[in-house]
């Protein structure tokens, strides 16, 4: 395999992305421009998801192109942030001609970080205009930035022994062929290197020096009867959580061949996050396919899965500690003191 430019889904010739990041309030929004003729869709996997045009972009509906795809915290308050995208893309006449206006498609999803930071400001159509406008062709920012900003990882024992969780990049290149992948990692889950098997993030050990392991914690409330998903008055259910991605590649596929590869995208979040596509989980993937090579489904797919695992790990080692929670570099220096 080559080695890629960016190490980032803009990788991808006419992939663009920006961020939009609001340090006090913990939260944002990150924007991935496509390049005119982009085939796009989406597969949804989590039970708590906070999703828009999520039907436009399955294989039996019309519309074929995705303009953009919106990614933000915030919950379903954060979905206001796509309407600023939506606004930037019509003042530079993109979008599905209706013969009367121009009507820009911008799929998107959001994530739970409303307890982090300020649960009163949350990603607002300013803040999605100037991921717009902030957006590159470049090397991607990662960690604590755009959609990542809020996020969290490990929240079994609740947000007390949580750790931080961001933003994550990678590619892959072989021959014509490049994939890539963005993801905002905020699982109620564990997230595990998948080439050494190490837990690198969840939920802490009340030292908060080491990790508890959440299947383990899951299997111990289960025979104490204490986990109960429908009780949110306590610590121990959490809901605080949902994985958001997009992976992108030059192929040219079909919207069917998009929503296959999205399907087999949630592979790369199963080999890294444990337990993930939870009742708390509103994981979502976004596939889109940009036409310019000819590539099969399987391939790409299976490309997809692995570049977006890769992305998870990037997301957990390059968060940095902040609102109160650890990070993976902080957590290594611990154990070592």
């Amino acid at each position: 395999m080559d080695k890629p430019t960016n190490n980032s889904i803009t990788d991808v010739p006419g992939i663009k992305v920006g961020h939009a990041t609001h340090v006090e309030a913990a939260t944002g929004c990150t924007v991935i421009l496509c390049p005119d003729g982009t085939v796009g869709s989406a597969d949804v996997r989590g039970s708590a998801p906070g999703t828009r045009e999520i039907p436009a972009v399955q294989p039996i509906n019309l519309v074929q192109y995705v303009n953009a795809i919106y990614l933000g915290g915030g919950s379903a308050f954060g979905l206001e942030g796509a309407t600023g995208v939506m606004r930037y893309l019509e003042e530079n006449r993109i979008g599905f001609d209706t013969g009367v206006a121009i009507v820009p498609i911008v799929p998107g999803a959001v994530l739970f970080d409303l307890p982090v930071g300020r649960a009163d400001i949350r990603p607002d159509a300013e803040m999605g205009y100037t991921a717009c406008l902030n957006a590159t062709e470049g090397k991607v920012e990662g960690g604590n930035v755009g959609a990542g900003t809020g996020a969290s990882v490990g929240k079994v024992r609740g947000m007390e022994f949580a750790m931080k969780g961001g933003l994550g990049n990678a590619s892959i290149k072989t021959g014509d062929l490049v994939v890539g992948a963005i993801v905002a990692v905020n699982c109620l889950g564990d997230v595990t290197d998948p080439q050494t098997g190490e837990i690198l993030a969840g939920s802490l050990n009340d030292d908060k020096k080491s990790l508890a392991n959440s299947i383990e914690l899951l299997k111990s409330t289960l025979k104490s009867a204490g986990f109960n998903e429908h009780d949110t008055s306590t610590d121990t259910s959490p809901t605080s959580n949902t994985t958001i991605a997009v992976v992108a590649s030059n192929a040219k596929l079909d919207k069917s061949g998009a929503k296959k590869v999205a399907m087999m995208a949630h592979d790369g979040l199963a080999r890294t996050i444990n337990p993930i596509h939870t009742m708390f989980d509103g994981d979502t993937i976004f596939a889109l396919a940009t036409g310019e090579i000819e590539a099969d489904v399987t391939t790409v797919g299976a490309l997809a899965a692995e570049t977006l695992a890769i992305a998870v790990v990037d997301a957990i080692k390059k968060a940095k500690s902040a609102y109160g929670l650890l990070s993976y570099e902080e957590l290594k220096n611990r154990r070592h003191r």
